[in-house]
């Protein structure tokens, strides 16, 4: 995201964050869930090729089931090892010119991964009618965010087709990404968040109409059915989001600060999947998974800090990640969260850094790369007292006696071990 300055920048350690209740934004088994196709590069169908039927103005169109999906997700068997699921999610998710969106498509691809790109909707808006905005408590048209131009509007539309194409999940990151000040969306009431949504919808559904790009190619979904999920600025202000969202059948938020790598329960009535706390080397307490509170923790306020330190930080991030992700897949396998942004931070060291990560964990015996909807998919599937159980486990917990032991011991837990 640009203009970092004007958002500031993440105390020294966990505490910090969750006491703030910020984080940066801008812009191998077969057990429980099928793994996510791996088209060739090429090969999948051309969205503009697919069957459509236009909606509204045709800026979205429905054109059937979406491809390269996981196989339809199962109950755990009786005494089974839960998968180990990883979701890498993208805030902001625009093509800014860095190529990083095809990047990560192309990476996503090579390692049959699912990701979820949480869509601002300013970024399909064109900065000459950026008056259509009216955020709450803001000026008309105000955005902490830069609006994209034209040509990198092209290319977010571009990416956001290949990626549906590719199987990823496309929700929101809603506009403006007010963070400080009067206006902040830790502030907004219900009714605002319920404005904010709606806006962010009507700028993806609405593209064609606010640009005049009337023989572009339509993003090939259904936005309404597709959203079903969003993180918002800073994480903050989920308290007054979640009764909005429940309405409109959202099914699960990624906007709780603080979170612990356990397994997941309900807010309100929407999984609550938050970043979590994980292990940062060097360091006795822990940092949010996800690259800009690293950056906080370790060039404070520059995204440019010394050079000189970038390829240790670049290996600092990078072990943080996969530390993360060892101390649950070794224990007690919950699902890992880890947040990113397209963007070239201190010479870009935590896109390398997450890359390396993901290789690190891709093709690994029970690992599932996933999307938010494809997790909650799978969630929904599970009886819901081995939920409970697996919620008990605490951070870095192994299940006493291994994973048949464990629910064999849980009487009435409805999952019967040989």
């Amino acid at each position: 995201m640009r203009d970092i300055g004007r958002r500031g920048l993440l105390g020294a350690g966990l505490g910090a964050v969750a006491a703030a209740g910020l984080a940066g934004c801008g812009s191998a088994g077969d057990e429980g869930m099928g793994r996510p196709g791996q088209p060739a590069r090429g090969e999948g169908v051309a969205p503009a090729k697919r069957q459509a039927r236009l909606i509204g103005d045709g800026s979205t169109a429905d054109t059937g089931k979406q491809p390269n999906q996981p196989d339809k997700p199962v109950p755990l068997e009786p005494g089974q090892t839960p998968p180990q699921f990883v979701i890498f999610s993208w805030d902001g998710a625009g093509e800014i010119g860095t190529g990083l969106f095809p990047r990560f498509l192309e990476l996503a691809r090579n390692h049959g991964a699912g990701m979820t790109f949480f869509l601002s909707g300013l970024y399909l808006l064109p900065e000459s009618k950026k008056s259509l905005y009216r955020p709450p408590n803001n000026p008309v048209g105000a955005s902490d965010i830069g609006y994209l131009t034209d040509p990198h509007l092209k290319e977010t539309l571009k990416y956001t087709r290949q990626a549906w194409a590719d199987g990823h999940e496309i929700g929101t990151h809603f506009n403006g990404h007010f963070c400080g000040g009067s206006g902040s969306v830790a502030d907004w009431t219900a009714s605002q968040w319920r404005s904010e949504v709606e806006q962010a919808v009507s700028f993806v559904t609405e593209w064609r109409t606010n640009t005049g790009w009337h023989d572009a190619d339509p993003l090939p979904f259904d936005y309404r059915k597709e959203l079903i999920g969003g993180r918002t600025p800073c994480l903050l202000g989920q308290e007054n989001l979640l009764p909005i969202v429940k309405e409109l059948g959202w099914r699960y938020d990624a906007s709780s600060p603080g979170g612990r790598q356990k397994w997941p329960g309900k807010r309100q009535g929407v999984w609550d999947l938050p970043l979590q706390g994980i292990p940062f080397p060097g360091h006795s307490f822990e940092v949010l998974s996800m690259d800009y509170n690293i950056l906080a923790n370790q060039s404070k306020n520059t995204t440019r800090g010394m050079p000189s330190r970038y390829p240790g930080w670049r290996e600092q991030a990078t072990a943080s990640y996969l530390q993360g992700f060892r101390r649950a897949y070794e224990t007690n396998r919950a699902p890992f969260y880890i947040g990113n942004h397209f963007e070239e931070w201190n010479g870009g060291i935590y896109m390398d850094a997450v890359e390396e990560a993901l290789k690190g964990m891709a093709g690994k015996k029970d690992v599932r790369l996933v999307s938010f909807r494809q997790f909650v998919d799978w969630l929904d599937v599970q009886d819901p007292r081995v939920l409970d159980r697996l919620r008990g486990l605490e951070v870095g917990q192994a299940p006493p006696g291994g994973w048949n032991a464990f629910f064999k011991a849980a009487r009435g837990v409805g999952v019967k071990v040989a």
